[in-house]
Order: C-alpha cells, then sequence, then structure tokens
C-alpha cells in the first residue's frame, strides 16, 4: 500500500492517494481539496493497469460512475453504454495529479516512443465527461513527457519508481 500526497504549486489545494492492491485489482481511493471544491474518487484498475471502474463524486455537486471493458468499451453507473468514449483505457481527472501514472504504468516499455491515447476526462468539479487525446513519452529514468495533443501544453514529469509522480512542473508536487 502506498499512501502519497500532493499540493498545487499556486494556490490552496492538496490530493490525498491510497493505492493498493486488492487481490489481482489495483485500487486507487484519494480526496481532492481545491480552491472551491471538495471532491473524493475511486478508481479501480486490472493488473495491467486497466481502468475498470471509477466513481468521481464533489461535495454538493454530484457523483458520477464509469465502467469499462479495459479494451476501450464504457458504460455509466446505469450500465448505458457511453460511445464517445470508445478506444479510452485510462481516466484523467483534471484536478488529479495521481492519474498520470494509469499510462505510465500501463505502457510501461513502450513510452520508448512517444505514445498517442485517448483519454476519459473528467472535469473536476463539473463532473463533465469527455475524450480526450493525449501523448506520453519516456524522457529517461523517472522522467515523461505529457502532452496534451490538439493544445500547446505539455510538461515533463518526474516520477518515482512506482510512477507516481514527485512533480508536475507548473500543477503539483508531491509532499510526501
Amino acid at each position: 500500500m502506498h499512501t502519497r500526497r500532493w499540493i498545487p504549486e499556486a494556490g490552496p489545494g492538496i490530493e490525498h492517494l491510497v493505492l493498493r492492491r486488492d487481490g489481482e485489482a489495483i485500487v486507487a481511493e484519494g480526496a481532492i481539496v481545491g480552491d472551491r471544491f471538495g471532491a473524493f474518487y475511486s478508481i479501480r484498475c486490472d493488473a495491467l493497469w486497466r481502468v475498470r471502474h471509477a466513481v468521481i463524486e464533489v461535495a454538493g455537486n454530484g457523483r458520477i460512475e464509469l465502467s469499462a471493458d479495459g479494451a476501450g468499451a464504457w458504460q455509466d453507473g446505469e450500465g448505458a453504454p457511453i460511445p464517445a468514449l470508445a478506444g479510452c483505457i485510462d481516466i484523467d481527472l483534471t484536478a488529479s495529479c495521481f492519474t498520470n501514472t494509469l499510462p505510465i504504468r500501463r505502457l510501461g516499455d513502450a513510452l520508448a516512443a512517444r505514445q498517442a491515447i485517448d483519454v476519459a476526462y473528467v472535469r473536476i468539479p463539473e463532473l463533465s465527461v469527455e475524450t480526450a487525446r493525449q501523448a506520453y513519452t519516456r524522457l529517461g529514468a523517472n522522467a515523461y513527457r505529457f502532452e496534451s495533443i490538439g493544445t500547446d501544453f505539455r510538461a515533463d514529469l518526474q516520477v518515482d519508481d512506482d510512477g507516481l509522480v514527485v512533480r508536475y512542473p507548473g500543477l503539483f508536487r508531491r509532499t510526501d
């Protein structure tokens, strides 16, 4: 089990994560307190780090539940298909530093070359979900480039040996 915390590089806030194994599954549970919101998430992945289930709650603003088959098909909490997320394997929560770990761990050695991926992108605190195009590339030991495809945003992430972000320049830094 890992317990980690991140704070924003500018402004108030904190993310607290507990990451553990549950049999073959990997379970991430976290709480995020931002400038004007509080949120909780639970993300369950299979042994290959493919997202299989996620629940995101924002205090006073609702809850969403998503399930995935690990091959790119998604459903909402009622079991209805979400065609707009077809092809997404990972989830990215806008307020979370942890969710960068998912593609880093899942793609592993493939990140020696730039890997463009689609992710289920959840905006917090709005709880809106859409597909976002991103790319990850390993730059060296414990260093990865993140790119938001279609925008000019990119960041060179420092991670630990478990793929958990240590520093996300301009956005987050780990405090433990």
